[in-house]
């Protein structure tokens, strides 16, 4: 038991662990090292229970509300319409199923496991601890110390979470968790300190994340204690904290809208962001558009409504649905894998009987606390902290989701909570079973040889191709092809849980390196392999449109030089069914677009381009690949319409794109654009000799000869070279050099 006890322990440590040479680097190591940790307590547990079974659970509503959700996850995952990704999650966060049951399983231990006040005490003083350091890793990335990972005076902190509204979620839980503990036990005064430092640091910590979802549930949590501190104690000092918090909550609503314009907030981009409380800003928007977009697929049939998509799908239902406006040009967050909403997620994913389960597992809880601070007895103080806990919680799930850090901590604080509302600390006696000892080592020696078996399939192996994953991605940052292709190769023979990720990635590098590149016949073995890796992703997610885009490019690239390339063909269907996914896709319009680019065939290509202009007309880009095709069907005038119209929509165009805009200036001798153009390139690489050179040239085709010389002369002085030539241009010119 004293084993499992600091496994425990040990456990409380894990919000702490980031893998910094892996992918996802504050979510892939704590859910590895912590599943590892809870098979291990696992495996000494029900050797526990085997010998004495007064360590067994004994049931009450909160194991219950806890057990019915994990079961409504399960049947949803077996229910979903992708169980491999329900029941693994994804790589990023690590997710779905599997590790949700290490949380259900981790729960039980601990409730069966720690049975007295002090035993829980001393968990509680460690992960105060550990949420201390966590804030003071945050204040860190405040700093250019690089032992910080993400320094360099970050605007808003993330600690070793690895986001900042994640990281909030976790501060607050120990927040939260340190107030409950400093007015509501009696302790020491070294303890009095630690917790008063931890809720400092942790409050402080919530501020600089600027996540204004968690700072109004700071806001709301603080009154809320305050007030049910109040109720309980009498307390004069509470009264007074109570209507200053009030006072204060009101001065800064009040501020906010009177001076969001000034110059004072306008300054800082912390100010800005906290007082800008508009649902018309555009992260607000984004919110609602997800959220409609996974109603709307919650909605969907009736097994969607009571089931769900199933856990960890939350982009299926909104790539159906997807709001064109999320769409605001190349480089655009178009993807949301989850709903920025705990609520409307397991609404989405696990439908009604997810939710009720969920919802259940808060009124279930929240009641009984409720009742126990009723009784005005000597935990009622510790009873009101824990129930504004949950109420904050509450509050900040409804504008972000979960992950393992915030899980491990929301799990531990629970089973506190089913220690101090049913007194476990009272244990009927149980006279341990007489077992043959030769037989408890031979069972204790399979069931640490299947834990070994387990950890390494699923913990170990998996780390080991997200490893070989950011190798390969580091030898491509250095140019090493071959040796980031090795890499690739080598975290795809795994086969692991994550591979979905992998072969993106993988596909992704080639396209990096195919694209604007001769396409060799090494580059085409390539490209075929990650399109027999990226088509395995397609056959194993029917309902994800990402894959097919993949083999729609890879394809597009093989077949751009010749029309009548099978490649196009190919490219052609994957689009379509891509299309067939998610209509309302912009980026997909592009690739037909580029297909039948590919196939000469320019009057489709502007029919696509266009219906892309046509679902969001805000975004300048879909404007100039319109506009471009126009001008090469012969459409000039239309075309450099579109092609104004871009830029006017803040169209950020390339040096390429300008040099194509040049092309066509040219064949209609309109000097004033390209004048315009070259200015523009100048802006970009002021130091492009050529540059100035070329824009001399066209200020003497309009007369301007000052400037013209001008230009020729700085194109001298950024590049000697061209000093001969300039000079004889000046010459003739009529001007001295």
């Amino acid at each position: 038991m004293r084993i499992i006890k600091y496994l425990v322990y040990v456990s409380a440590l894990v919000p702490l662990i980031i893998f910094s040479q892996y992918i996802s680097p504050f979510h892939f190591g704590k859910v590895v090292v912590l599943r590892s940790i809870v098979e291990l307590m696992l495996t000494g547990y029900l050797l526990l229970i085997w010998r004495d079974r007064s360590y067994l659970p004994k049931m009450n509503q909160i194991i219950w509300a806890f057990l019915l959700f994990t079961l409504a996850f399960t049947v949803t995952t077996i229910t979903s319409v992708q169980p491999y990704q329900s029941f693994w999650g994804a790589l990023e966060r690590m997710g779905g199923l599997w590790t949700f049951w290490h949380y259900f399983i981790y729960f039980i231990i601990i409730i069966s496991i720690i049975r007295t006040r002090e035993d829980w005490f001393r968990l509680f003083k460690i992960m105060a601890v550990m949420g201390a350091l966590s804030a003071l890793y945050g204040f860190g990335q405040k700093t250019d110390i690089e032992f910080f990972i993400g320094s360099g005076n970050r605007s808003r902190i993330f600690g070793t979470i690895g986001n900042a509204a994640l990281f909030a979620g976790y501060q607050l839980l120990i927040l939260f968790l340190s107030l409950t503990m400093l007015l509501g036990a009696k302790l020491k005064r070294s303890e009095k300190w630690l917790y008063s430092l931890a809720a400092c640091l942790t409050g402080i910590a919530v501020l600089m994340t600027a996540v204004r979802g968690s700072i109004l549930a700071l806001g709301v949590g603080c009154l809320l204690f305050a007030f049910l501190y109040w109720r309980v104690t009498f307390s004069a000092l509470a009264k007074k904290a109570l209507i200053s918090l009030l006072i204060l909550a009101a001065i800064f609503v009040s501020s906010s809208f009177a001076f969001k314009n000034s110059d004072f907030v306008k300054n800082s981009s912390y100010l800005t962001r906290i007082t800008n409380l508009s649902l018309k800003n555009f992260t607000v928007k984004t919110r609602f558009w997800a959220w409609e977009a996974g109603i709307k697929g919650w909605n969907d049939s009736p097994k969607t409504i009571l089931l769900g998509w199933g856990p960890e799908n939350f982009n299926i239902p909104f790539s159906k649905n997807f709001n064109p406006n999320f769409f605001t040009g190349l480089g655009s967050e178009t993807l949301f894998d989850r709903a920025h909403n705990m609520f409307v997620e397991i609404l989405v994913t696990m439908g009604l009987i997810g939710l009720i389960a969920y919802i259940g597992l808060f009124i279930v809880t929240l009641r009984l606390l409720w009742k126990k601070i009723k009784e005005k007895s000597s935990d009622s103080v510790y009873a009101s902290g824990l129930f504004t806990l949950i109420i904050v919680y509450m509050i900040h799930n409804s504008f972000i989701f979960d992950t393992s850090a915030n899980f491990l901590t929301f799990f531990t604080i629970l089973g506190s909570m089913s220690f101090l509302l049913f007194k476990t600390e009272t244990i009927t006696a149980i006279t341990p079973k007489r077992i043959n000892p030769g037989l408890f080592s031979f069972v204790a020696v399979i069931l640490i040889i299947l834990a070994a078996i387990l950890i390494y399939q699923t913990n170990i192996l998996p780390a080991k191709a997200n490893y070989a994953t950011t190798r390969a991605i580091v030898r491509g940052w250095n140019s090493d092809f071959n040796g980031a292709i090795s890499k690739y190769k080598e975290a795809l023979t795994y086969n692991v849980p994550g591979k979905y990720e992998i072969r993106n990635r993988f596909a992704q590098y080639v396209l990096e390196r195919a694209i604007g590149s001769k396409i060799t016949p090494e580059i085409t073995e390539v490209i075929k392999l990650a399109i027999v890796e990226v088509q395995k992703n397609a056959d194993e997610n029917p309902l994800d449109y990402l894959p097919h885009l993949y083999l729609s490019r890879l394809n597009i690239v093989l077949g751009k030089d010749n029309p009548s390339s099978p490649f196009n063909d190919e490219a052609l269907k994957h689009v379509l069914m891509a299309l067939d996914i998610s209509p309302t896709f912009v980026r997909t319009y592009y690739e037909l677009g580029q297909v039948y680019l590919n196939k000469k065939n320019l009057v489709k290509a502007v029919e696509y381009f266009k219906q892309a202009a046509e679902l969001n007309p805000n975004v300048g880009v879909s404007y100039w690949y319109w506009g471009m095709v126009e001008i090469e069907l012969g459409n000039q005038e239309m075309g450099l319409e579109l092609i104004n119209k871009a830029l006017d929509k803040n169209f950020n165009a390339s040096e390429s794109d300008y040099q194509k805009l040049i092309a066509v200036y040219l064949k209609i001798n309109d000097y004033d654009h390209i004048i315009e153009i070259y200015k523009k390139l100048i802006l970009l690489k002021p130091n492009n000799a050529q540059y100035h050179a070329s824009l001399a040239v066209a200020y003497a085709r309009i007369g301007k000869i000052s400037e013209a010389v001008e230009q020729a002369r700085m194109a001298a002085k950024l590049d000697p070279t061209f000093e001969p030539e300039a000079k004889r241009f000046v010459q003739e010119l009529g001007r001295q050099w």
